[in-house]
């Protein structure tokens, strides 16, 4: 319980550094609070765009989705779908992670400390739904 527990902190957080990014997006936020000038280059580039949909907002609603399952299976804790949903999802979103880190460090060359907090963020939600996946199940009332 406390894999999924993790799970549905860190997909919480996910959403904050992504509702910021998106924040920023809409024009909402000014200048983000990066100190580098890395984030302005990396929201500004095409690359910020994936199939039509700011890449922030695919964040948003990623991390909610993240967050729903790990919710789903702290409600439901005998049911195994809602794991095996959350290692497929949150391995899919790492592997989608990876490729923007990618895109910042050899193509738009500038690094954004929420892309790189939220690629960590995801690599740790994948990383506790695969260890709780791994972990035997509870014998007897929890």
């Amino acid at each position: 319980m406390r894999l999924r527990m993790t799970a549905a902190v860190l997909s919480l957080a996910g959403v904050f550094v992504a509702l910021y990014l998106y924040l920023h997006k809409l024009g909402v936020i000014g200048e983000l609070s990066c100190g580098t000038g890395g984030c302005e280059t990396v929201q500004l580039s095409p690359y910020a765009v994936f199939l039509g949909v700011p890449v922030p907002l695919i964040g948003v609603v990623g991390y909610l989705v993240l967050f729903g399952l790990s919710m789903a299976s702290l409600q439901q804790p005998d049911q195994p779908r809602w794991p095996r949903l959350l290692l497929l999802l949150s391995g899919g979103a790492a592997l989608f992670s990876g490729y923007l880190t990618y895109l910042e460090l050899f193509v738009i060359h500038a690094i954004c400390r929420f892309c790189v907090a939220s690629a960590l963020i995801v690599l740790g939600i994948f990383v506790v739904a695969l260890l709780d996946r791994r972990a035997p199940s509870p014998v007897g009332p929890a």
